[in-house]
């Protein structure tokens, strides 16, 4: 058993630790030398387990809370174990049939696909989850489609090359027609298709009245709908789940309100995820110091980031407190991830007018 190279003792020291580990996640108390000694496969003396603990806690992985309790893990022995000892728990066929199921409902429009795969996370893990679509200055409008909904109602559907789709339902005061729709349909493609999402603006609103004329006063509902459609679409859109699944972790104790409030803050945490975005790929785990951000150096926080489409990027991860169920937790979000990232390659999303 080793510590980035030292030599911590041997098999015995490893497997004292892991029982450790493993029943503290379970239980949350310290582990004392008789309880130990119950749970090894072998008989030890207590005064053996006693010395092996007493090593484990001068080489930094085991905490003692007092001078006369049992001993807990710490921070660095979390790391260890989830390199070194642990025994990831595989993900059924069931389950992945179930995870698989359950995400490709909305494959085909990532904003829902993340906001479902965050809700996931959230069941699977009894953690806090978070995922976000993030902003594309090139994304654009690839196609918007208005369809009669009765009663001066149309509803208005925008999908962006990014695979954004937004919908909204207008009044019209006008009769939708043949000539109405071919108008519009006009009107898009000469000033909307290919047309940045963030140029979708008041602006060129206006510099479409040359082309319509007076009808524009009978398409003014729809072409404001659809400036608030692409505006809505050019943000990063962010969706948590199972914020008070967090109330849980009692370890947590007062670190949780800083995360709450980390959680509240969406602008900050968007911008703090685009960022990741950028540099992060795979599924990466931090464990308490490993953290970056001050409000989650109490925690266990997992986060992927993913590539799609021409220039998209996303993020999806979920925070815990540091006894979370590493065996059974992490190749379970990782499935998810590796399951999200497949379906935003595949895409699905297409448009004809």
């Amino acid at each position: 058993m080793k510590k980035d190279g030292e030599n911590v003792k041997n098999d015995r020291s490893s497997l004292i630790l892991g029982k450790i580990i493993e029943e503290y996640i379970r239980s949350g108390e310290p582990m004392g030398s008789k309880t130990l000694a119950s749970l090894l496969p072998y008989t030890v003396s207590s005064a053996t387990i006693r010395n092996e603990m007493a090593r484990l806690g001068e080489l930094g992985y085991l905490e003692q809370r007092h001078t006369s309790g049992g001993r807990i893990p710490s921070l660095t022995s979390y790391r260890y174990y989830v390199n070194n000892i642990m025994q990831p728990q595989k993900v059924t066929a069931r389950e992945a049939s179930h995870i698989y199921e359950a995400l490709s409902v909305n494959a085909s429009d990532p904003e829902r696909l993340l906001a479902d795969a965050a809700r996931l996370c959230a069941d699977v893990t009894g953690c806090a989850a978070f995922a976000s679509a993030h902003s594309d200055r090139l994304d654009c409008v690839q196609g918007v489609e208005i369809i009669p909904a009765g009663s001066g109602k149309v509803m208005l559907i925008v999908l962006s090359t990014g695979g954004r789709i937004k919908s909204s339902l207008c009044r019209v005061q006008c009769a939708v027609d043949s000539a109405f729709t071919d108008a519009f349909y006009a009107l898009c493609n000469r000033y909307f298709i290919g047309t940045p999402l963030e140029d979708v603006n008041l602006s060129l609103i206006q510099s479409t009245a040359q082309f319509l004329g007076a009808q524009i006063f009978d398409m003014l509902p729809i072409l404001t709908a659809l400036c608030a459609l692409c505006r809505e679409a050019a943000r990063s859109a962010l969706f948590i789940e199972g914020e008070t699944n967090l109330l849980a972790h009692e370890e947590l104790g007062p670190a949780l309100a800083p995360i709450l409030s980390f959680l509240a803050d969406r602008e900050s945490l968007k911008k703090q995820l685009a960022d990741y975005a950028q540099r992060g790929s795979s599924l990466e785990l931090f464990i308490g110091g490993e953290n970056t951000c001050y409000a989650l150096k109490k925690t266990v926080t997992m986060i992927a980031s993913f590539s799609y489409g021409s220039a998209q990027r996303a993020t999806l991860g979920v925070i815990g407190s540091t006894r979370i169920d590493y065996a059974r937790i992490i190749p379970r979000v990782s499935f998810i991830c590796e399951t999200v990232g497949k379906l935003l390659k595949q895409g699905g999303v297409s448009y004809a007018q």
